[in-house]
């Protein structure tokens, strides 16, 4: 549905028709300093995932994960861009078979692994939609501006940086994947919630062009609604739809410990599970991804049964 006008998010909202969800593992840590998150898409999935989201009425097919290599058996090359070739071959990889869910007719929900993933899984949910002329918007929840580029980077890690690949700024491997780039307008890119940003990536979201930047300080000030009302309008507005880059450090820690960076001051259990109510309200969710999950350092798996909970808010779970 390509149109510039945007489907007012009613509170109540009548129930979405089921949808043929198609779940993707992306066990990648290579892009963090930090180990475990290759676990996430696991620990999501002994969450109950599956069983949670067939209650609500949807299908769900899950076709495995993906092939990553593991930082044992390879050389971190770079130091401003760590392990870039394998992260983008396995990005390569993801953006593919995300591209063959959708072709398949199914609804992409991609499980993370670090966040660096996003720049293919974006990229075959842009491509699909490129092959039919039309254009999509970005959702990123995350306490992060993920827009660093290895030139700007304070760490080289690559989980850092897949917004800037995803919007044209580089690493150009991570850019270039389908061989289409920028994969994403800036006037269509929202960002939620961030709380911890280098002080050049300030500097990179002005140089993309990126306006719809929503800090927690403007939650605080606003509340979720108003902010997450602007942002659809955003990511909405002569688009075909919208992705969904939801990273579990976008959540404070005292809901969310188990997670690669965490920050505190985050989003709260309710105001998660309330910007997932209005997306799924809004109804033009086209895929999603849940990032950064690590049972290293999670209680109980806690955080993964949460990244469940929002799974099914974002796809039609309501109180009443």
């Amino acid at each position: 549905m390509n149109s510039t006008s945007v489907e007012p998010i009613r509170k109540g909202a009548q129930s979405r028709p089921p949808r043929h969800l198609g779940v993707l593992g992306v066990p990648l840590d290579l892009g963090a300093s930090r180990r475990g998150v290759d676990m996430g898409p696991s620990a999501v999935r002994v969450a109950g995932l599956d069983t949670h989201l067939a209650a609500l009425g949807h299908t769900v097919t899950d076709s495995g994960n993906i092939p990553v290599e593991i930082a044992e058996t390879q050389h971190s090359g770079n130091r401003n861009a760590r392990y870039l070739q394998e992260i983008t071959d396995t990005c390569a990889r993801t953006a593919q078979a995300v591209l063959e869910i959708l072709t398949l007719g199914q609804t992409p929900l991609v499980l993370g692994g670090d966040h660096s993933m996003a720049a293919g899984s974006v990229s075959g949910v842009a491509e699909f939609y490129r092959r039919q002329g039309q254009k999509i918007g970005v959702l990123w929840l995350d306490a992060h501006s993920d827009i660093n580029t290895p030139q700007t980077s304070p760490s080289g890690n690559v989980h850092g940086m897949p917004l800037a690949a995803l919007l044209g700024l580089g690493p150009e491997p991570l850019s270039s994947i389908l061989h289409s780039q920028p994969k994403i307008a800036p006037e269509n890119t929202a960002l939620i919630g961030i709380r911890d940003v280098d002080s050049a990536e300030r500097e990179n979201l002005r140089r993309a062009g990126v306006t719809g930047v929503f800090t927690m300080r403007d939650i605080d000030e606003r509340g979720l609604r108003s902010v997450m009302e602007e942002a659809l309008r955003i990511v909405s507005d002569g688009t075909a739809g919208f992705h969904v880059s939801l990273d579990m450090d976008w959540i404070d820690p005292e809901d969310a410990p188990g997670v690669g960076t965490p920050v505190r001051g985050g989003a709260t259990y309710r105001e998660a599970h309330l910007a997932m109510e209005i997306i799924a309200d809004h109804g033009n969710l086209l895929s999603l991804e849940i990032v950064e999950v690590n049972p290293v350092l999670d209680e109980h798996n806690r955080t993964a049964e949460l990244a469940v909970e929002l799974a099914c808010s974002a796809f039609g779970k309501k109180i009443l």
